[in-house]
């Protein structure tokens, strides 16, 4: 059997942190890996997650099975966070995954159990793991336009015009917050544009939503897709606590199935439930029980969003410094944008021999699409790596 394996390709992100590992200069920099840092470089456990773990250690008394869907509780805090009040919780089933992840390859299980045939709609570009997981599940998948590399913004009516190719049935897979490569993000008037399509078409929103209170706030960050599931009859929603609690090792994420007829909720809660028990049977349960916690107490959420603020607004301090300073340098203002996108991700929107020239003539790793991870910047960096994207010709 084992003799039939082929060598597989190597993921790209994994590569760029052994050559970084590697790299014996003392001044270079890792904007590869997706994972927020500090100042420091240094990934910490947020204040509200470490007093709940220490609750957690004495209030827990066994480590026994939850629930095939995982606690309740997380689903009630989890439905709350993300969807507030735009639609009855009688109408969302939930089931909690293994991460973000998870809930995205829940979430492409769920539509070839429904619609075997249906077509999955993907940005391009798009998180390379969504295109990884359709192809090894067999799902056929559209790319639509998406960004925009003159403007480094969305191509909005290219996106348009490709999803009017969609169908009744097909799921269009959309981001709800700070795109991830590309930090660029529709606005609410071109969301409430994509929701008309969606109505007119038939076509079914899946949305991942995996850095919410990274862009412009909680609520703001949770607007497009509240109003996408208050606003068409079925959507899937793939949520993840990674990064905005900061548990990236806890393996914590929620798939959420709202449907307009709260009819449907027992079935779609009894199919979420099966599909665990076919992957992965019951779900990790301590980091969904950190959050549980920290939400449930006003105190602990209180401090909880403190932090995230805090660490929200310092990556949209880290980039009007590196945009400023490229209009400083360059004497122009084409790197404005860089202020304009959200989240930890902008696509600078070069080639990759000049992100290859990045890399070896002054230490600077990032995706070879030119995808940066703002977050492992700091203000003593943001001028090494200005300097570096003006030398090379970017």
């Amino acid at each position: 059997m084992f003799e039939n394996f082929k060598p597989l390709p190597a993921d790209s992100i994994l590569s760029l942190v052994k050559m970084f590992r590697e790299d014996p200069r003392e001044q270079k920099i890792d904007l590869g890996v997706g994972v927020y840092k500090d100042a420091s470089g240094a990934t910490p456990i947020m204040r509200a997650v470490k007093t709940a773990e220490k609750q957690l250690w004495e209030q827990e008394t066994s480590k026994s099975y939850v629930a095939l869907a995982g606690d309740p509780g997380f689903s009630d805090v989890m439905v709350d966070l993300v969807l507030g009040d735009s639609v009855a919780r009688e109408t969302v089933a939930a089931a909690a995954t293994p991460g973000g992840t998870g809930a995205i390859r829940q979430a492409f299980e769920l539509i070839a159990l429904a619609n075997p045939d249906a077509r999955v709609f993907v940005s391009n570009p798009t998180w390379p793991n969504h295109v990884s997981i359709l192809n090894y599940l067999g799902m056929e998948y559209v790319s639509y336009r998406y960004f925009d590399s003159e403007t480094r913004g969305v191509d909005f009516d290219g996106m348009l015009a490709d999803l009017k190719e969609v169908k009744a049935g097909d799921v269009v897979l959309l981001h709800g917050c700070c795109h991830n490569p590309t930090g660029a993000n529709l606005n609410l008037t071109q969301w409430q544009a994509v929701v008309d399509l969606l109505n007119e078409t038939g076509a079914i929103p899946m949305v991942d939503i995996a850095y919410q209170g990274f862009g412009d706030g909680l609520d703001e960050d949770a607007a497009a897709v509240r109003l996408v599931a208050s606003s068409v009859p079925q959507s899937l929603i793939a949520a993840s606590c990674s990064k905005n609690f900061g548990i990236y090792r806890e393996r914590t994420g929620i798939l959420m199935a709202v449907s307009a007829d709260a009819s449907q909720r027992g079935l779609n809660q009894e199919t979420l439930a099966f599909l665990n028990r076919q992957n992965f049977s019951f779900p990790p349960d301590h980091g969904a029980r950190l959050v549980t916690l920290v939400m449930n107490d006003a105190e602990l959420r209180a401090d909880w969003k403190a932090e995230l603020e805090d660490v929200r607004v310092g990556m949209l301090n880290l980039r009007e410094q590196l945009a400023g300073e490229l209009q400083r340098l360059s004497g122009s203002d084409r790197f404005g944008f860089l202020a304009q996108h959200r989240g930890m991700f902008s696509r600078l929107g070069t080639t990759p021999e000049m992100v290859t020239k990045l890399r070896e003539e002054h230490g600077i790793y990032m995706v070879g699409d030119s995808r940066m991870n703002i977050a492992g910047l700091n203000a003593q960096s943001v001028p090494v790596l200005a300097k570096a994207i003006i030398d090379v010709g970017v």
